[in-house]
């Protein structure tokens, strides 16, 4: 079980302590495969006790500072500081966590939290990116499902974590009506009155290529609307035609150099999949700093 400490944090931040319990000690058992570190086992005596920190090698935002704290607690190694909390900006050199404990647990710990940590905390270095580059304007960075399988509330935590929102956890919390539901559905319109035939209370979201299909959803009454691949000017008479009847969210061709000209048509989200599928690792090590026998 997770330290009561952790385990409130945890939660505080609206995730699950007993999923990332399972996740730490699934990942440790990945590890070690059924047997041991067979490195350390041949070459650090078992009474060892060492400190450790993990270090920021680059600048960035945190993220995944309480699932490494997870796993240390799964390896028992119960005696660590948190010094730069989740959603803070960390500068390089900085230490993230300090820990004592027993050498080759933290060693059986370390691949692992750093996976984590470097993982997570990138998608949160480049989420508050893309919403650098949107400020002054009232756009929001919006994630997709674009996310690593069984990874995706940790993920999208990260996107909050660099100041981004998130679009739907899963299928089953809104309805989003794409190209291939319009096209199995007969039509844009007959997607949408399904929708809101079988479920009236669920907010639903239509992707658009077109003005004319946006004017016809629009007709429809959407709670949302995505715009695909529209051009910069599509946008903003998109936004024009809408007339504040309801959300718009660009999706598709956007990047950190044309975020800010798509911002300022108006539109209120960027849906950016790049946030979670494609966010470069933030460079994150653990040094020893200490051993004892």
């Amino acid at each position: 079980m997770l330290s009561p400490t952790l385990t409130k944090a945890i939660t505080v931040e609206g995730l699950d302590a007993l999923s990332i319990e399972d996740l730490a000690r699934r990942t440790i058992t990945e590890d070690l495969n059924g047997g041991v570190d067979l490195t350390s086992d041949s070459t650090i005596p078992t009474s060892q006790e060492s400190s450790a920190q993990f270090r920021a090698r680059k600048t960035g935002v945190v993220a995944g500072v309480l699932v490494a704290a997870a796993v240390l607690e799964v390896c028992e190694i119960t005696e660590y500081i948190i010094h730069i909390s989740d959603g803070e900006t960390v500068e390089e050199g900085q230490v993230i966590i300090s820990a004592k404990g027993n050498t080759q647990k933290l060693l059986l710990a370390e691949r692992s939290a750093l996976n984590f940590l470097g993982h997570l905390s990138g998608i949160a270095s480049l989420t508050r990116r893309w919403v650098l580059e949107v400020a002054g304007t009232s756009t929001k960075i919006r994630d997709t499902r674009k996310t690593t399988p069984l990874l995706r509330n940790l993920e999208k935590f990260a996107v909050r974590m660099g100041g981004g929102v998130n679009h739907r956890i899963s299928l089953s919390d809104a309805a989003l009506i794409k190209d291939n539901h319009i096209l199995a559905a007969g039509g844009i319109r007959a997607a949408f009155e399904s929708v809101r035939a079988k479920y009236p209370d669920v907010s639903v979201e239509v992707e658009v290529d077109t003005l004319e299909q946006l004017k016809e959803v629009l007709a429809a009454g959407a709670d949302l609307v995505l715009l695909d691949n529209m051009s910069v000017q599509q946008t903003r008479e998109a936004v024009e035609i809408a007339g504040g009847r309801t959300k718009l969210e660009s999706s598709g061709g956007l990047s950190i150099e044309n975020a800010k000209a798509y911002a300022s048509t108006g539109v209120d989200y960027l849906a950016i999949g790049a946030l979670t599928h494609s966010a470069p690792v933030l460079d994150i090590g653990l040094d020893f700093t200490e051993q004892g026998r």
